[in-house]
């Protein structure tokens, strides 16, 4: 069975998206950071790794670019969930009882609108959506409640206090699968790809990279800068595109590896949104 890599524990997105994806028989390596769970695969313990890299409404996880970049991860797919913020705690709880609020900064911030309604309850941050879920089940902990999504309840026998908590009812997450190996993904499949460059200070250097992806028929889905660390002021471009061929995607690649600097492919897989 494949080991796959997920940041959070059983009941989270990452888990959902895991069950979601896969459709099979698989061990999950449970990370508490995404740090942590780029070491799992660095070091092999997990053959695969799921990390979130964009929200409808928190925008970009800018730093797990970084560590796609920095680790020379490829993405091999990726997948989009529907968020869904759920409210629970222990057995015969109503909201008036809760004082305090656990949750994922990034689930904190989905919901936030929501918990206006209730000036006295105390919002708290924590790693994870779905551990604060399990301590409050394992420690029997009334008083506090747990953002997370309606899997985790079932997993550890909760109540949902209330459910679609969150603002934006058309909220997304964008999930991208990760492995250290270059895959050998059949051209014929792909029509979606990541690239990262760099570009030098001069006057419309990018808009000439742009140029060159619309001439080439494909669709800018993405753009994302990111600091270069050892070079102050100077910025790397992270992209994702679709096409329709292989062929105009080919073409767009090699002259873009000569114009641009320290071009690099992310990963080339198939359209999630497909």
């Amino acid at each position: 069975m494949k080991k796959i890599a997920i940041q959070g524990i059983q009941g989270s997105n990452h888990h959902i998206v895991a069950k979601n994806y896969y459709h099979e028989n698989i061990v999950l390596n449970e990370c508490l950071s995404f740090d942590v769970l780029t070491d799992s695969l660095i070091t092999q313990k997990s053959d695969e790794a799921i990390m979130a890299i964009e929200n409808t409404i928190a925008g970009s996880i800018i730093p797990n670019y970084a560590l796609i970049d920095k680790h020379n991860l490829h993405i091999t797919g990726e997948y989009y969930l529907p968020i869904h913020h759920h409210l629970m705690a222990l057995p015969n709880q109503k909201i008036n009882d809760i004082k305090e609020v656990c949750s994922h900064p990034m689930a904190l911030l989905q919901c936030k609108e929501f918990f206006k309604q209730y000036p006295f309850i105390k919002l708290v941050e924590d790693v994870d959506t779905s551990a604060v879920a399990k301590t409050i089940a394992e420690q029997k902990i009334k008083g506090i409640a747990a953002i997370a999504p309606k899997i985790a309840a079932d997993i550890f026998e909760l109540e949902v206090i209330e459910d679609e908590i969150q603002t934006i009812k058309n909220n997304e997450t964008r999930f991208v699968i990760l492995q250290t190996q270059k895959p050998q993904n059949n051209t014929a499949h792909i029509n979606k790809a990541s690239l990262r460059f760099e570009l030098d200070h001069k006057r419309g250097s990018l808009a000439a990279i742009l140029n060159v992806m619309s001439d080439c028929k494909l669709n800018l889905t993405k753009i994302q800068s990111l600091p270069i660390i050892e070079t102050p002021w100077k910025y790397a471009f992270f992209v994702d595109v679709t096409f329709d061929t292989y062929e105009d995607y080919a073409k767009a690649k090699s002259i873009i590896q000569i114009m641009a600097n320290n071009f690099k492919i992310l990963g080339e897989y198939k359209n999630g949104r497909l």
